[in-house]
């Protein structure tokens, strides 16, 4: 393996001269400059990462904290993890993944080895107990997610509130009076996501304020348990005409049994989804959707953290930023009045 001190050898200058052309650090003369840069070229010599994360204090690395657990809709989150490792890399910067199940001791672990200059946490819960070990390591990070205490950190994510409200606007528009809310799985709420609970807390709201006799359901999302969802729904609340559905993997089991049960959509229940366009355009009918642009999400926490990184390194106390994303209603086929 080439090292510095070979092409200090090869160009005929000292090892620190090398060193202040490859940081520029220090002013080095044109021709002196130009000797070690062939000499570079030529012996193929790459910079030590660690060595040059120590030399410059930084690592050109961003951790990514990604949620792989059961209860998240995998492709969404897949789709955010390329959008930070292609805007990342608009910047010069590497990746680095790391699962959520590791938790405050994860984050930690980087914060302290100096691995990354900053973090990105995904599936962000309100209450989240990796936030206070990133303060207190005095890490860079950006949220892709809305915690209820955002002192310290920068965050970005959809209006998760006002995409509920519209749901709850859309249907009483309509004139349904008798709605049904089925959201994630239970371990969603008993974690406090914030995506969750700011959704139902939006619906919830707005729902009292239109006048709407609602009810919410979590479901595992499976056939079976939206099947006993469903069925709990209607022994409940049978006269119900309205399904709100945030839980992407119910979306096409309620579509199923609500054909199966002799009921029309939308002539007998209109359904309002909130999932990604792509997913609401494939099914029949397609369906009416509150969806927002998820790939800006990866792309602003990405300038989220590179701005915090940039003000720490010139001594300058970081802005927390906080970017709400405005949802948008799309209506298609799976929603209309309420029947008689």
């Amino acid at each position: 393996m080439v090292t510095l001190a070979d092409v200090a050898k090869h160009a005929g200058v000292s090892a620190s001269t090398v060193s202040y052309v490859l940081s520029g650090k220090r002013s080095i003369s044109a021709s002196t400059r130009r000797r070690v840069e062939q000499s570079v070229v030529e012996l193929g010599y790459h910079p030590n990462a660690g060595a040059r994360a120590l030399a410059a204090r930084r690592s050109h690395i961003v951790a990514l904290v990604v949620p792989l657990t059961a209860d998240v809709y995998v492709p969404i989150m897949m789709e955010i993890a390329i959008s930070v490792t292609v805007a990342a890399r608009q910047h010069g910067y590497d990746v680095l993944l790391i699962t959520n199940d590791e938790g405050p001791e994860g984050v930690r672990r980087v914060a302290v080895s100096g691995l990354a200059d900053g973090v990105i946490l995904m599936d962000v819960e309100l209450a989240d107990e990796r936030i206070p070990a990133l303060r207190a390591q005095g890490t860079q990070a950006a949220l892709i997610g809305l915690p209820d205490d955002t002192t310290g950190v920068s965050c970005v994510d959809h209006d998760f509130a006002a995409a509920g409200a519209l749901c709850a606007d859309h249907l009483a528009d309509l004139g349904h009076r008798e709605i049904a809310f089925i959201g994630y799985g239970s371990g969603i709420y008993h974690r406090h996501v914030g995506y969750a609970e700011r959704t139902l807390r939006g619906f919830r709201d707005r729902a009292e304020q239109r006048g709407l006799r609602f009810l919410h359901r979590p479901c595992e999302g499976t056939f079976e348990s939206t099947a006993g969802t469903l069925a709990r729904v209607l022994a409940d609340r049978p006269d119900t005409t309205g399904f709100v559905v945030q839980n992407e993997g119910a979306i096409g089991p309620l579509l199923n049994l609500l054909r199966g049960s002799g009921k029309t959509v939308p002539e007998d229940a209109s359904v309002v989804a909130l999932c990604p366009e792509q997913l609401a355009e494939q099914y029949a009918p397609r369906l009416t959707a509150v969806t927002g642009p998820t790939k800006e999400l990866g792309r602003v926490a990405v300038e989220q953290v590179m701005n915090r990184i940039t003000a720490a390194g010139q001594g300058i106390q970081p802005s927390d930023e906080l970017v709400l994303l405005t949802p948008v209603l799309t209506v298609r086929e799976s929603t209309g009045p309420a029947p008689r």
